[in-house]
């Protein structure tokens, strides 16, 4: 059995929302060029109304509601209270921006028809995508447009799997099974023709996919420590003990430093960035 909407909305209002919250900055710090990239594509007009998907801790929405200005409006939805909670306190004082709980692929989505509609990482995790597109197409205005960015496999994205890797076979440690292909998850929309046919199948035209492509590069203590508090790894090892997370840190760190160039860790990414028209 695949993972449901239901397993997914536990997840971020619980250790996988959680983990966010506290590590919002930093998270932000990692995806903005990404979040970027599918802004321009998006190039949302002055005065727009924008739906935000998986707006996570508002950075984005309220990078939108810059961009629409005065005379627009942009709605943040997401499943998650943890990280919503951070985004509406980033966003006090800004007349712009509403945030919304709420799961985007059922629910009628205040706010509708918006004239764009944008997600950075926040499509991936629906157990019915063609029905959750359908869901955004209806809240859609006539001609609107899509934009966002997600990743493609993760043997493009060593950013990912060289964490986690590093801890296969070691005792206390129970990673978890690999995700099907079409699995709700971060990599549910590698496929690029995958991709399409749910974007067809929910009633979005003229799809298109670009190639992004970029490094992270960092230093060997901070990315062992982020790789240690968030992400797969980090929940992988969520309540091992002490000496079990001792050895991962030293594995994890021994497989980053194979990576080292110049004395920076350097860890390659892979992202489609997506647009469609209503």
């Amino acid at each position: 059995m695949g993972v449901t909407n239901e397993q997914m909305i536990a997840f971020w209002n619980g250790p996988g929302g959680e983990a966010w919250a506290t590590n919002a900055d930093a998270q932000d710090r990692e995806l903005q060029e990404l979040g970027d990239a599918a802004l321009g594509a998006l190039a949302v007009a002055s005065g727009a109304s924008v739906l935000d998907v998986g707006c996570g801790a508002g950075t984005t929405t309220l990078t939108l509601a810059g961009r629409v200005g005065a005379g627009g409006r942009v709605v943040g939805v997401d499943v998650s209270a943890p990280v919503l909670a951070v985004a509406r306190r980033r966003a006090a004082g800004v007349a712009n921006v509403t945030f919304v709980q709420a799961d985007a692929q059922t629910a009628a989505l205040p706010g509708a028809p918006f004239d764009a509609v944008y997600s950075r990482f926040g499509l991936m995790f629906f157990d019915q995508p063609e029905a959750a597109f359908a869901n955004l197409h209806r809240a859609t205005a006539p001609s609107g447009r899509l934009a966002f960015v997600c990743w493609q496999a993760t043997t493009a994205n060593p950013w990912y799997d060289a964490p986690i890797t590093a801890l296969r076979g070691l005792p206390g440690v129970d990673l978890p099974p690999p995700l099907a292909p079409e699995e709700p998850g971060p990599f549910a929309f590698a496929d690029p023709d995958r991709v399409a046919q749910i974007l067809g199948a929910g009633g979005w035209q003229r799809t298109e996919l670009q190639e992004y492509t970029d490094e992270i590069v960092d230093d060997l203590d901070r990315r062992v420590e982020f790789s240690l508090r968030q992400g797969p790894a980090a929940r992988a090892l969520a309540g091992a003990a002490p000496e079990v997370r001792e050895v991962a840190a030293t594995r994890m760190r021994d497989a980053l430093a194979a990576r080292l160039i110049d004395g920076r860790v350097r860890l390659a990414r892979a992202a489609w960035i997506v647009t469609a028209q209503a």
